[in-house]
């Protein structure tokens, strides 16, 4: 079962002019900015010094005041941009149309996700049959008028009776987990606090669930979350008789959670000591007995260099189906008898093939595997066992999601999307194969005026590196052209076509879009991804500068009208290639980027991603390497692009400290007249849920300092 929430939509007339026709915000004056100059670590015999560490204390009033005084001056500069009010109107016009998202299917309950157009988050309606009448089941716009809370399903019952919801406040990964009963559609009195990176998996009349101890008071949001447990919560208990299912006492560094499959056979249980690779166990549940601390589960994998998963039980054949990329680095999906679980026992369902199978998902009795050739989407179904291969045509090139279900259901629902195109849901009939459109959104703008190919140059080494160029029909080369290179590259994700409200501004009058698949990324499976970890991080940044010197050699722009952007582990890329070459480059925006390599594990989740960087604390290799590349450490004086940084108060993925350390190192740095601003949003976190009204502002102020450094004039 799958919901998909829609992608939005927003046009925009714009013209391009040369930079001299449009007044640069004059030379800045930024906030006096603290320097300790005591403050730094000694590392394997080097002393790093770190005169900005006061502002990692996200709590203190000289923070607070700090936060303040850069927001103004940043405020102060956009207000100064002549059409900053227009673009912010123009895209709440646009943005302002009905929008829809899901449905997931409960029982014989539908659960769909609608917006009226500017409502600040969706609310979430039910209808009886897939048919029936849509009402409200949950209302954050009525709950939250502030439009700051987000509800989440997290896990349904086994009888279709029960959904935990995830309940997220101000954009923190902190969760409460709530019950709902559906057969009256109201709150329990079940509350679960202190939930971060959990589920609900359903078994019997309860469900398993991760979370962390509470954090001391004013830490919630910076302290690193340190030794998660699993407990097994039954309804109507309150949370302290909640029995405790695993835990490690000498660990605290380790993700940890327990699944459960659909018919209620096994618990799996998966350990990770973060964002790469993980432990697989599981427990057969039809004994009866809850999993404890003293249980011993099985283990299917153990050490934490390869990605074994178990998706489901097949109750025909009586084995587990196992996704691995053991001997497969572009991964293979293999049946495992529980009773024989050694790897030399394992029997491919779906081999390795030459593309990457990014996912497999069951429903129906049947199979849905999700491959990328050259990071586009492809389905596949099959029976359980691999046999009777069929291709699930798509609208088009692009990417699509969803297929699986329970094993009882007739039909399941997808999405589909591309660059140019928000997307629509369609309704997949198992049996007969044949598609039908459940909801297509009302375009403002014509798809096809729009073109998408993909290239493919030479990084640094002779890596061939593939990339995608989107712009409307009838812009050529031209080195005036706008053009806005994002990426992200890293931590095995894979970026596909995918549609950008945001985006679509630029291209409508004759921007240029481009979307590199860095190494790093998952694109081509395993070793791609390897290639650009750890030591092998520097791959990444060459592949992204490779990608911006192949435009400007094509004449598809020019230093002086090329943007950069990314987020999170894309603001590290962002914030790495600007202080490895500021001058190719003529807008930067690092948003919620890792921008302290030295000390980024010591905060929140970051002790997760080690596996994906290293850590400098480990050894003087994984330290040289880190220092090489960190943002923050290699900021010296140079002209830089216009930047600006963009975070949040209430990020606990990526702290805001990592911001406020590199934009204060920028400012002190900068030799240019080109201004480096940082925005803070408050009462907002990483990204996900942000409200409607926070979104209009954001892009608002975000296009109108890309528009005003291009040279790019809008005329509405």
């Amino acid at each position: 079962m799958n919901h998909f929430l829609p992608a939005t939509l927003f046009t925009v007339a714009l013209t391009a002019c040369s930079n001299t026709e449009q007044p640069l915000i004059e030379k800045m004056n930024y906030p006096e900015t603290r320097r300790d100059t005591t403050a730094g670590d000694t590392l394997h015999g080097t002393w790093v010094p770190d005169p900005y560490r006061w502002l990692e204390n996200d709590t203190s009033a000289e923070t607070a005041d700090w936060v303040k005084r850069q927001n103004a001056v940043t405020q102060t500069q956009l207000e100064k941009i002549p059409f900053r009010s227009a673009v912010a109107k123009r895209f709440e016009a646009l943005y302002d149309f009905p929008k829809v998202g899901g449905p997931m299917r409960v029982g014989e309950r539908y659960f769909i996700w609608k917006n009226s157009g500017l409502q600040n988050q969706f609310v979430i309606h039910v209808r009886e049959g897939i048919d029936g009448e849509d009402k409200v089941f949950i209302d954050p716009n009525a709950i939250d008028p502030n439009g700051t809370t987000t509800f989440s399903p997290v896990g349904t019952s086994t009888d279709h009776r029960y959904m935990a919801v995830g309940v997220s406040k101000a954009g923190s990964d902190w969760q409460d987990i709530t019950v709902y009963d559906l057969t009256t559609m109201k709150q329990t009195s079940d509350l679960l606090k202190w939930c971060k990176f959990s589920g609900a998996a359903w078994y019997k009349d309860g469900f398993f669930y991760s979370r962390y101890p509470e954090p001391a008071k004013g830490t919630e949001l910076s302290a690193a979350s340190k030794f998660q447990k699993v407990y097994y919560h039954k309804l109507g208990d309150p949370q302290e008789k909640d029995a405790l299912v695993w835990e490690n006492q000498e660990n605290g560094d380790l993700y940890v959670g327990v699944g459960v499959t659909e018919g209620e056979e096994f618990a799996t249980l998966y350990i990770s000591t973060g964002t790469d690779g993980f432990e697989q166990y599981y427990h057969d549940l039809r004994s009866g007995s809850l999993p404890s601390p003293a249980t011993r589960w099985i283990p299917l994998q153990k050490g934490f260099e390869q990605k074994t998963s178990i998706l489901d039980f097949d109750p025909a054949s009586g084995r587990l189906l196992v996704m691995t990329d053991v001997d497969a680095p572009r991964y293979r999906l293999v049946a495992v008898d529980p009773n024989k679980p050694q790897q030399a026992e394992w029997k491919d369902v779906i081999p390795q093939k030459e593309d990457l199978l990014l996912g497999v998902s069951t429903g129906g009795g049947l199979l849905f595997a999700e491959y990328l050739k050259n990071a586009t989407s492809r389905f596949y179904r099959y029976k359980n066992d691999g046999s009777d291969e069929q291709e699930i045509i798509l609208p088009d090139i692009g990417s699509a999601g969803g297929f699986g279900g329970e094993r009882g259901d007739t039909f399941g629902f997808y999405s589909f999307t591309s660059f140019t195109d928000p997307g629509s849901i369609y309704k997949y009939d198992y049996k007969t194969g044949e598609s039908e459109v459940f909801h297509r959104p009302e375009l403002k703008f014509d798809p096809s005026e729009y073109i998408t190919e993909q290239v493919f140059y030479p990084s640094k080494d002779g890596t061939k590196v593939p990339m995608f160029i989107v712009r409307k029909k009838g812009v050529t080369m031209n080195v005036t052209n706008p053009t806005l290179l994002y990426a992200y590259g890293g931590f095995n994700i894979s970026l596909s076509p995918s549609f950008s409200t945001s985006r679509m501004m630029l291209l409508e009058q004759g921007g240029v879009y481009a979307q590199p698949s860095l190494r790093g990324g998952g694109e081509f499976g395993e070793d791609w991804h390897k290639a650009g970890m750890k030591e092998k991080k520097q791959n990444v940044f060459n592949d992204f500068i490779a990608a911006a010197e192949y435009l400007i050699a094509m004449k598809w722009t020019d230093q002086e009208h090329l943007a950069i952007n990314g987020g999170s582990n894309g603001g590290l890329l962002v914030g790495a290639v600007m202080t490895q070459r500021p001058d190719l480059f003529q807008v930067a925006f690092p948003e919620v980027g890792v921008l302290d390599m030295l000390r980024y594990q010591k905060f929140t989740a970051g002790f997760g991603w080690v596996p994906e960087y290293g850590n400098a604390d480990n050894s003087k290799e994984e330290f040289d390497y880190l220092m090489a590349y960190s943002p923050l450490h290699n900021v010296k004086p140079a002209k830089y692009p216009a930047t600006m940084v963009m975070t949040a108060d209430h990020d606990d993925r990526v702290v805001p400290a990592h911001s406020f350390k590199f934009i204060s190192a920028l400012q002190a740095a900068q030799q240019g007249d080109d201004p480096v601003l940082i925005r803070v949003e408050t009462d907002a976190g990483h990204g996900a849920g942000k409200p409607t009204s926070k979104v209009i502002e954001e892009v608002g102020d975000k296009f109108s300092f890309l528009f005003h450094q291009l040279g790019v004039s809008p005329k509405y």
